[in-house]
């Protein structure tokens, strides 16, 4: 493949990758090519190749809230596991976009700054999150967000501060092109042990109540106004309904997960049956968290 010739020196790649090596749900089809950058000037150097390519790419983080094609996807994937430094100053905490949250959540504790501990356990990455606005127990990820540097579609770097524009599992850069890049959180001091604490009652709650012992992408859909998703699935009789390896968990209602050998489009027929079935007897139709990507 030609392009791979104009990327920078050194940047790993793959090709032809399953990208069910790369998605929590662990199906999809394979990618064409899937880089892998190193740091944010790799990172930058290899989107300026691609735009001069008239390429553009498919941006992945940790694949926990993504459906790919079986079918795969036509084109070139860019991974930020690599963008995964951390550092910290005073009561602020910089994160690389790929560095997972749980990581972060981890790292905060052990300098003792409170204020991620509700986030403990999603996951998925920095960049990820903020993307989306990840939250959890009452909390939102824009709660202790402070500035987000990105790279923008024609190449220039920004910064990006406050949390105007942000809001239920929706962010500025939920519409457009900005690839994240990484994201500072300003948090307070506070006792490791409590923090600590918080943590693993958080981690508790998440293993008594969520079926984490299997590939899923978390909850799959959005909260309606006025309900809970998951209550509205339960209330329909649809726990345990299964297409193919795709099953609605019994442990947790919002959550489908992926018994075996399921593949994406067990997924998608999974999802509608479930959107119909709760709009039929309820009124209310769900709208999806999980985010389809690849050819169809």
């Amino acid at each position: 493949m030609e392009l791979i010739k104009r990327l920078p020196e050194g940047i790993k790649y793959l090709e032809n990758e399953p990208m069910s090596r790369h998605t929590t749900f662990r199906t999809g089809g394979p990618a064409d090519l899937v880089l892998l950058p190193s740091s944010p000037d790799e990172l930058k150097e290899t989107l300026r190749v691609l735009r001069e390519e008239g390429v553009k790419p498919e941006i992945v983080g940790n694949g926990s809230n993504l459906l790919v094609s079986d079918k795969g996807i036509r084109g070139v994937v860019v991974m930020l596991g690599g963008l995964d430094e951390m550092r910290v100053e005073g009561e602020r905490i910089t994160c690389g976009a790929g560095a997972s949250l749980i990581r972060f959540c981890t790292f905060a504790a052990e300098n003792s700054l409170s204020g991620a501990e509700s986030l403990y356990g999603i996951p998925g990455t920095v960049g990820g999150a903020v993307y989306m606005n990840a939250g959890a127990y009452g909390s939102e990820i824009k709660d202790i967000l402070e500035s987000v540097d990105y790279i923008d579609a024609d190449g220039s770097e920004g910064t990006l501060r406050g949390v105007e524009g942000y809001g239920y599992r929706h962010s500025p850069f939920s519409d457009g092109d900005r690839v994240i890049t990484s994201a500072t959180f300003a948090l307070t001091a506070g006792d490791r042990e409590e923090i600590e604490a918080k943590m693993a009652e958080i981690k508790a709650r998440r293993v008594e109540k969520q079926p984490l012992n299997l590939p899923s992408a978390g909850s799959v859909f959005k909260r309606p106004e006025g309900y809970f998703a998951a209550a509205l699935i339960d209330q329909s009789g649809l726990k345990g309904t299964a297409v193919g390896g795709a099953r609605v968990s019994e442990k947790h209602a919002g959550f489908i997960v992926n018994t075996g050998g399921a593949t994406t489009t067990d997924i998608l027929q999974l999802i509608e049956i479930v959107r119909d079935k709760v709009f039929k007897d309820s009124g209310v139709m769900l709208e999806t968290e999980v985010r389809f990507t690849g050819e169809r």
